[in-house]
């Protein structure tokens, strides 16, 4: 049978003669290898016949309006480890622990931000991490004030994601990429430095702004930005792997800290999986460990009231629920806490912010005894 000539040929980075490739950037390896090579055999999709439109020309869903203001009457919501988390926060903080929040895109379609930069002002979360929607509402936000469209509307149509303001994020990426910046670090400094109308709502800006890393985490493919034309893949997958390594760097220094995942069923705890076994590995090198910590995932799946510190048996479908084999089981098994949240995010994360912000005015007003 004869072999495929390409795939022989891409045999040759991984021989010992071209081990010495793998020191060059990660980025620019495959596109600089693939050159020496004949074209791929498969037909390429040509991007220079889609049809982009200005973003004005897009009917918007939701608008900046539903953000939650800090002074704002909250509907009520009560659960009983609120005030616990609220506690294991601020006890992170006065150990300078790692307290770090991952959120699916809904939060910020939600109205969550301007609790969460909140947060980040008083020194509450040291982290906060996101797939690559979160990032593109905020940056939607940040510009116009208004984001989201009709999927079945404009798939029909053929339009989804073909907006012209929207795809430029694909050249931040890359200009940041030049830097050694991260997707978080890019795009946050975009919108702040180009002053954008609505920065200061913006979570990536304000993350800038403060010194608060803000990571981004995305999938090939999964985005809208990845339509367009002037999207480069190897600019996407470097700055999005230096986020990735921005965020176990932080995960270092989880022990005795926090860990919150709002909305994020695959992203969330797959990242957070890895990057925990690798901060285990140095830890164990250095006689350390990352085992005494808590996490809590705030979700709407209802999960029942039996307890979460056990994976449920494969036989159970909630068992392919991610979050809580990996972050309300599995890794926190070795001494950690766990919690599990149900709720809609608009409720549980203010909530959340004003519990701690509530417990931590309280502390400032205690006496103290000499």
């Amino acid at each position: 049978m004869q072999r495929h000539p390409l795939r022989l040929r891409l045999l040759a980075p991984f021989s010992p003669a071209g081990s010495l490739l793998f020191s060059e950037s990660h980025s620019c390896f495959v596109a600089r290898r693939l050159v020496q090579f004949h074209a791929m055999p498969y037909p390429l999709f040509d991007r220079s016949q889609l049809t982009r439109k200005p973003l004005h020309e897009r009917i918007h869903d939701v608008s900046i309006d539903c953000f939650i203001g800090l002074e704002e009457v909250l509907e009520p919501f009560e659960h009983p480890a609120l005030a616990l988390l609220a506690r294991d926060i601020l006890t992170a903080r006065e150990k300078n622990a790692t307290v770090m929040l991952m959120y699916g895109a809904h939060v910020i379609r939600t109205g969550c931000a301007l609790h969460m930069i909140e947060m980040m002002k008083r020194g509450q979360l040291t982290h906060l991490a996101t797939n690559g929607a979160g990032s593109i509402h905020d940056f939607e936000f940040a510009l116009i004030g208004e984001t989201c469209e009709s999927v079945a509307k404009y798939v029909s149509e053929g339009q989804f994601g073909l907006w012209n303001e929207t795809g430029e994020i694909n050249d931040v990426i890359v200009e940041g990429c030049k830097e050694g910046l991260g997707w978080g670090e890019a795009l946050g400094r975009y919108i702040w430095e180009n002053r954008l109308p609505h920065r200061e709502k913006s979570v990536l800006a304000m993350g800038y702004h403060l010194g608060i890393p803000c990571t981004v985490h995305v999938g090939i493919g999964s985005d809208i930005i990845h339509e367009h034309p002037n999207c480069d893949g190897a600019a996407l997958g470097a700055a999005s792997y230096t986020d990735f390594l921005i965020y176990t760097q932080s995960v270092t220094k989880l022990e005795g800290g926090v860990f919150l995942n709002f909305g994020s069923a695959v992203t969330g705890p797959e990242v957070y999986l890895k990057a925990l076994a690798m901060a285990r590995n140095v830890a164990k090198q250095r006689g350390e460990q990352i085992v005494h910590f808590t996490t809590a995932v705030f979700d709407v799946q209802p999960l029942g009231d039996e307890s979460h510190e056990a994976a449920p048996p494969k036989s159970n479908p909630r068992y392919f629920f991610r979050p809580w084999k990996t972050i309300l089981a599995r890794t926190v098994a070795d001494g950690g806490v766990s919690y599990y949240i149900q709720g809609e995010h608009r409720l549980t994360l203010p909530h959340l912010a004003r519990q701690v912000g509530l417990q931590h005015e309280q502390e400032r007003q205690m006496p103290v005894h000499r």
